[in-house]
């Protein structure tokens, strides 16, 4: 008998990551990036400029747009027009703009913004943490692509960045939940780490329900061996655009 709703017969277990880069666009940092059935396509995007309050200031910026797809789940979502977001996709899309400007030297990149868009393509649990994994790949591939900026001398990525869920769900603490798994949770958390093993942010409550400083240890635990993997997934991908960092688990 398996232990997940999705198949997976451990509790510890991320469901299986992928990355594409062979889909259709004119960003030059683009990917596909899934995690089970969720599906989140991260393209970045190069500006030679920057806002207004940071001109003349000789660095950069980092930002993030975050949009569910109509067709990402059922019922169908509406689509938000007209520039307005709802409380969701601003909190989210503010998450994944502070998480990839975590590992950004701005400095470096001099004055010119980089805006990763992450478009929900199909929605089962973890599209934050799918869009800033997925999101730090478009970042670095952009990077790549920017023809005065040599990469063989120095980057403006300081570290890698990844993100994962954890919860406790019928009194067992998992790791990357899916959505069946998220709406039954007692406590859900959203974990982001540099690939340095440094935390840039947690996101943690309990539902109706309280958690102890043990439990507490055991999620960031478990957080932390996921973002492990996945940030073995991004040096890979990745190859050399960007210096290998430190073990997550150091």
């Amino acid at each position: 008998m398996t232990l997940r709703d999705d198949g997976r017969d451990s509790a510890t277990m991320l469901r299986p990551f992928q990355i594409d880069a062979d889909v259709p666009g004119a960003a030059p940092g683009r990917v596909l990036v899934r995690a089970g059935k969720t599906a989140v396509l991260c393209t970045a995007s190069v500006a030679d400029d920057v806002p207004p309050w940071l001109q003349g200031q000789g660095k950069g910026w980092v930002t993030a747009e975050y949009n569910m797809l109509p067709g990402s789940t059922h019922p169908r979502k509406r689509r938000e027009r007209g520039g307005k977001v709802d409380g969701r996709t601003s909190e989210i899309q503010r998450l994944i703009g502070r998480s990839l400007r975590a590992v950004v030297d701005l400095a470096q990149l001099g004055e010119r913004m980089i805006t990763v868009d992450c478009d929900v393509l199909e929605a089962d649990g973890g599209t934050r943490t799918a869009s800033i994994t997925g999101g730090f790949i478009a970042l670095a591939a952009a990077l790549e692509a920017i023809p005065d900026l040599d990469l063989t001398e120095t980057t403006p990525l300081v570290d890698s960045v990844a993100a994962i869920s954890a919860g406790i769900v019928d009194d067992t603490v998992l790791l990357d939940l899916d959505y069946s798994e998220d709406v039954r949770a007692a406590v859900d958390m959203n974990i982001v780490m540099t690939g340095g093993g440094q935390f840039v942010e947690v996101q943690g409550s309990g539902e109706e329900a309280t958690f102890s400083g043990q439990q507490l240890t055991a999620l960031l635990e478990v957080a932390r061996h996921g973002i492990a993997e996945l940030t073995s997934r991004q040096t890979e991908f990745l190859g050399t655009v960007w210096p290998p960092p430190r073990s997550a688990g150091t």
